[in-house]
Formats: structure tokens, C-alpha cells, sequence
């Protein structure tokens, strides 16, 4: 099917920022609030789901500290350590692997800071500050043999005797006649002392001397700070984390020209845990001064003007970057033409925006989609919907059809909500808001949180959140036998039921008089699991 150059272009948009060269990651980030909290020399975690941005955000960051002078280290976590150290083969305690773990992030973060000093001739002229990079070399590389040590010795005693002779005669003046006999001795006596270690080597990091050496090459850097950006926390193993953010509490945190942040998924993060019969970890709030929940910024019922104009911005920087894969398209000067050459109305361009659910990538994802499907035409609101539900079932619904507990919750949920109560949001309380099997749905991007801390007339003194069921999930549950249509739940055996499915079926907005009446209390959802 051919396609227009705009829907070309929406279709080979990348869809992950790694994908990209850090000058187009620059040039296509679109601020949705964060950029002025990230730039905080405090340290943080920046909290997301999968796809909300956080890579784009750190990448943006670093890029933007370098133009001021800084040293900006982004580091992405699934690119560091051996096997041994993430997989934990072997007989490796959880302490050896986080060690092995520690110095190869160690080990990225001086080759960075050594790139970025080789890049100055202001710094590479500096002797010692390439001192104190060797300093920190030789912190973060002592080893010690772990195991037991034999000491063998050996005596050795060694004797020699040596005998000989000697004839001699002449016969003038008068004949004679000698003989000489002589005999030598010679003793020899030798201690040999071995020393066997058996045993390994293994990693021995002194915290106090890696503080020192960080804490000294900062100094050397005079008035550059250095941002340390971590990504990807959460592919660390989960037993792992709380050793990793140990270093960075003892050693890194406390430099004053080091600012450290974090990219994580926050119902996967493990930042704190008790060893031995003491906390090991971070303290977030303490250790660390804030955390940012990118989850909170874009979503269409939150705020619609600024989602409209976020996802405007989104897809006009990557229709208009400078990348070599990016189709150019004529006739795109300004935000608005986005719209006036890609959709058919605005309302098809704002049900993009809700069917994202506040999610950058998913919304680069259904847009690519709905653009293959219009071909020749432009992006309605139909295709918008069947893009949304395609990308529901193949990318979100798809991972937890292996957790039965999770998928159970979900289904319960539907029918509850969209069934019983013929709502898309629903509310829960804040006691409940933690439940792990709720948050697997939050983090696999089937449930999204709208709202926190609202108050509902009805139960004075009760705290809820306000969720809401994924877009894509609503119009694929309106595609099946048991589909709302407007005020109508019909069986599966109705008569008129596929009739009606062919009028168009609106994905209700949120609707706080619909909500109260929807307030879940897992607990029943438990009983009825017992």
C-alpha cells in the first residue's frame, strides 16, 4: 500500500532513544515540566514506566551540562558487568557479584570522565588530574587471595670429597724420585622454604579509599561538577541493587562535586534492604533529596491542553530532525500542521493523545500504525482506535497472559468497572493503591494512574487514586459480543448486538460522577480468590 510522506515519515519515527544519535535526541526532546527539576545539582531518581522517556530525558541532560561546561557521564546499566556478576553463575555471593558489578560500572565511568579530559586541551594539560584518574585506577583494582595458605619447607643438605695425586722424578744432577699425595673435602648445605596459597582472587574495594580518590579528582576538576546518570537501574538483579546503591551512599553521594541521577522503574527498583541486622542501601527522601514520577506529566485526563501540545511537539521534532532516516516532509513549518496534514480533525489527533495514555513511546507506536492503515489518507479516528487496540494486545496484554494471578485481577476489573458500572476510571484507596499484583498492571501499561489524593463526597475522610482501564483495552473489549454501546450492555446472544456494533462507540472520558460509583475494594477480589 502506498503511503503519503507524512504517514512515511510517522512510520519510520524511532520508537526507543537509543535508537538515536545523542544530537537528534537533543533536538527532539520535547519538555513536558521535568528539564528544569532534572537540571537541580540535588541528586534524584527519575521514576517512569517503560517508554515514558527517561532515557530521553537523561540523554537530554547530559547533553545539556556538557554545553555548560560540566562533565556529564551517562552510563546505561544493561551494558555493564560480566555474567558471573548479573546472572550470579557460579559459587559467587550476592557481595562478589555486586563487586564485580561495582567495578565495571567503575571502570565506564573513569573511561568517560578520562574521554572527556582527553577532549579538553584545558584539562589534558593538567598533570594532576590525570594523577588522580590513575589514583582512582588503582582504588577500584586491588584484589586479595581469599582461601587458605600452605607453607611447606624443605631441607637440603648436599657433601662432596675430592681426592688426588701427584708423581714426579728427574734424573740429573742425581736421580730422585717425589711423590704427593692430596686429598680435598667440600660440604654444601641448602633450606628451601615454599609457600603455597590456595584459593581465589577476589576483588577487595576499600570504600574510604575510593571516597578519597573520587573525592580528590573532584577537587582537580576545579569548577566542573560531574553528573553521574544512571539508567536502566532496574535491569540490575534485584539482590544486587541495594549493594550498588550502598557505594553510591558511601562514596559518590557525598562528594560535593558530584550530582548523581537515576532512571528506574519504580515497582521494580530494590533501593533498600536489611543485611546482617542493618539497612544496606538508599534512603530515598534522605540519601537521596527527591524523586520525579515521569508517569504523573502527560496524561490526557490530567491536563488536556498540555498533552495535546507535549505529543504536537513530540511528533513535530521527529518529523523535523535533522537525522539521516527522517522523510522530509513539505508543507511542515509549525505544530499545527501536524494535524492539518497527518489527521483528519483535531478530535482524531486528540484520540492519539488519549489512546497514549501519557506514554511517548506508545504514542510513536500508535501513530506509526494508524499511519500504515490510512496509506494514502489521512490518520481518523477509526484508525486511531484499531491501532490502539492492536498495540494493546501485542505489546501490553501480551506479558501478563503468563501471570495468571495478574491476569485475573485485570479481568476482574473489567468487569467490575466496565461491565457492572459501564465506566473506564475507577477509584482506590490509598491502602490499596500498593497492592503488587495492581502495580503489575500499572507497570505493564494496562492501568493508568490520573489522579492522586482525591476525595470523594461520598466517603468523607477516605483517600483514593484515580486509574483508569488502557484505551486499547476498552476498544478491544468493544469489539467482542459483550461490548458497551452507549448506555447498552448487550449478551452475547442479542439479536440487535451486532447491529449497534456498527455505530460509533465513544471511549468515555473521565467522569467523576461515574467514578464514586466505581470504588474497588480489593479485598473482595481476594475472598472471591480463596
Amino acid at each position: 500500500m502506498a503511503l503519503t510522506p507524512i504517514n512515511r515519515a510517522l512510520n519510520q519515527i524511532p520508537k526507543r532513544a537509543e535508537k538515536r544519535e545523542s544530537v537528534h535526541l537533543h533536538e527532539t526532546f520535547v519538555d513536558s515540566g521535568i528539564a528544569d527539576v532534572l537540571d537541580a545539582i540535588d541528586h534524584q531518581v527519575l521514576n517512569g514506566r517503560r517508554g515514558t522517556g527517561k532515557t530521553h530525558a537523561l540523554t537530554y541532560l547530559a547533553a545539556h551540562r556538557r554545553g555548560e561546561g560540566d562533565i556529564a557521564v551517562y552510563l546505561d546499566l544493561r551494558t555493564i558487568g560480566s555474567p558471573d556478576g548479573i546472572l550470579g553463575a557460579g559459587p559467587a555471593t550476592v557481595t562478589e557479584r555486586a563487586a564485580n558489578l561495582l567495578v565495571d560500572l567503575l571502570g565506564q565511568m573513569r573511561e568517560s570522565l578520562l574521554n572527556a579530559v582527553m577532549a579538553d586541551d584545558s584539562m589534558l594539560d593538567d598533570e594532576q588530574l590525570i594523577e588522580k584518574m590513575d589514583e582512582l585506577l588503582a582504588a577500584m583494582t586491588s584484589v586479595r587471595v581469599a582461601g587458605e595458605i600452605q607453607i611447606d619447607r624443605e631441607d637440603e643438605s648436599t657433601s662432596a670429597r675430592k681426592r688426588g695425586g701427584h708423581l714426579s722424578g728427574k734424573l740429573a744432577p742425581a736421580p730422585s724420585l717425589e711423590v704427593r699425595v692430596e686429598a680435598a673435602g667440600e660440604t654444601a648445605e641448602r633450606t628451601v622454604l615454599r609457600e603455597t596459597r590456595r584459593g581465589s582472587e577476589r576483588l577487595a574495594l576499600n570504600f574510604s579509599e575510593l571516597s578519597q580518590a573520587l573525592r580528590e579528582l573532584g577537587t582537580a576538576l576545579g569548577r566542573r561538577r560531574v553528573w553521574l546518570l544512571l539508567d536502566e537501574w532496574t535491569s540490575v538483579p534485584r539482590d544486587v541493587q541495594p549493594y550498588l546503591a550502598a557505594f553510591l551512599v558511601r562514596c559518590v553521594l557525598p562528594q560535593q562535586r558530584f550530582t548523581v541521577k537515576i532512571a528506574a522503574i519504580e515497582q521494580q527498583a530494590n533501593w533498600r534492604q536489611e543485611v546482617d541486622g542493618q539497612m544496606v542501601g538508599i534512603e530515598l527522601g534522605a540519601d537521596m533529596s527527591g524523586s520525579l514520577t515521569l508517569d504523573d506529566f502527560m496524561v490526557f485526563e490530567s491536563n488536556e491542553d498540555r498533552s495535546r501540545s507535549f505529543f504536537l511537539g513530540l511528533l513535530f521534532k521527529h518529523l523535523t530532525s535533522r537525522g539521516d532516516d527522517v522523510v522530509q516532509v513539505d508543507g511542515l513549518k509549525d505544530t499545527s500542521d501536524v494535524v492539518r496534514l497527518g489527521f483528519t480533525d483535531t478530535r482524531a489527533f486528540d484520540e492519539l493523545v488519549r489512546a497514549a495514555e501519557g506514554v511517548p513511546r506508545d504514542a510513536l507506536h500508535i501513530a506509526a500504525d494508524a499511519a500504515r492503515k490510512a496509506g494514502e489518507a489521512k490518520i481518523s479516528v477509526p484508525l486511531v482506535r484499531e491501532a490502539a487496540r492492536a498495540w494493546y494486545q501485542s505489546d501490553k496484554v501480551r506479558p501478563i497472559e503468563s501471570r495468571e494471578e495478574s491476569k485475573s485481577l485485570l479481568n476482574w476489573i473489567i468487569e467490575k468497572v466496565i461491565r457492572q458500572k459501564r465506566a473506564r476510571a475507577f477509584l482506590v484507596s490509598e491502602r490499596d493503591s500498593r497492592d503488587p499484583l495492581l502495580l503489575s498492571l500499572f507497570d505493564a501499561r494496562v492501568l493508568h494512574v490520573v489522579r492522586r489524593g482525591y476525595s470523594s463526597q461520598d466517603h468523607p475522610g477516605e483517600r483514593y487514586e484515580v486509574w483508569v482501564i488502557d484505551y486499547g483495552a476498552y476498544v478491544d473489549l468493544i469489539q467482542t459480543k459483550n461490548a458497551i454501546l452507549g448506555d447498552l450492555l448487550f449478551g452475547e446472544n442479542d439479536e440487535f448486538a451486532e447491529y449497534f456494533k456498527l455505530s460509533p462507540i465513544e471511549v468515555p472520558k473521565q467522569d467523576l460522577r461515574a467514578i464514586r460509583r466505581a470504588i474497588l475494594d480489593l479485598s473482595e477480589f481476594y475472598a472471591k480468590r480463596v
